[in-house]
């Protein structure tokens, strides 16, 4: 399918829950799938919401599916939040991280150490071993007028069984009881788009977002300048995909389908 756009594609923007995979499950061989997309000379950037693993737990985990990848074709919300961060706070400091050991390593290695008593600002993510008390506490903080920075809206997380709880949906609860609206530097925002092509060195025109959800994924690219994929793999219904507007690029079953791996 991305064969057939013109200009030509030099360069994929991937998400990954509901396009490579629903937590532990594959959708299709993804060795396969990246060789392909190599035999055609396309460059690949992973670009996900999900930021509850660092970014060599996500080269691990696509070893382990046969795919090679190098850090710098990784970008995750964790790591726009620490560019957020650090252009406010260029010197660091603490931060109360309402996330995942993923997140919390991704931030200190720009600075931010994870901090319960005296932290500068609230992140907050899915936490997926949240308790009572961590909602209190990232409330109480933000009560206080800490700034409230959020890893990405998405309301639900794809897996096997269904659909589960999403970051999006602890922000709306940590905004519901705190009554401030957090900063949300995930897609839809441009950032991890715009450092994609950056880090490929592709322009605007040479590049294709790729992904399973619309309110972030293609209204993201969509922003960004950039052409869009929308997969049916993963969260959005064929009928809801036809329904956006301004309409995908290419809407396609799956990946393997976009790279013309199969029919």
């Amino acid at each position: 399918m991305i064969l057939d756009l013109h200009p030509p594609v030099r360069g994929l923007i991937l998400d990954l829950d509901g396009v490579l995979w629903k937590d532990t499950q594959t959708i299709g061989d993804l060795a396969a799938i990246f060789n392909r997309i190599h035999e055609l000379g396309i460059q690949v950037t992973l670009a996900t919401n999900n930021a509850t693993k660092s970014v060599p737990q996500y080269l691990e985990k696509m070893a382990g599916y046969g795919v090679t990848l190098e850090p710098w074709q990784v970008i995750h919300s964790g790591i726009a939040v620490a560019e957020y961060l650090a252009k406010r706070f260029p010197q660091g400091g603490p931060v109360y991280t309402f996330g995942e050991q993923g997140l919390i390593d991704t931030l200190a290695e720009r600075g931010f150490t994870y901090d319960e008593e005296n932290p500068i600002a609230v992140v907050a993510g899915i936490k997926r071993n949240m308790t009572f008390q961590d909602l209190c506490k990232a409330t109480l903080l933000i009560r206080k007028g800490l700034p409230f920075i959020g890893t990405n809206p998405d309301v639900t997380f794809p897996t096997p069984e269904g659909l589960i709880p999403g970051a999006g949906a602890i922000l709306a609860l940590l905004k519901t009881a705190s009554s401030v609206e957090p900063v949300v530097v995930g897609k839809p925002a441009t950032t991890m788009f715009e450092l994609a092509m950056e880090r490929m060195g592709l322009s605007r025109s040479e590049v294709i977002g790729v992904g399973d959800r619309l309110e972030t994924d293609t209204l993201g690219a969509q922003k960004a300048g950039i052409r869009t994929a929308l997969v049916l793999s993963g969260v959005t219904s064929e009928e809801d995909a036809h329904a956006w507007q301004p309409a995908p690029t290419i809407i396609a079953p799956d990946l393997a389908t976009l790279v013309g791996l199969k029919d």
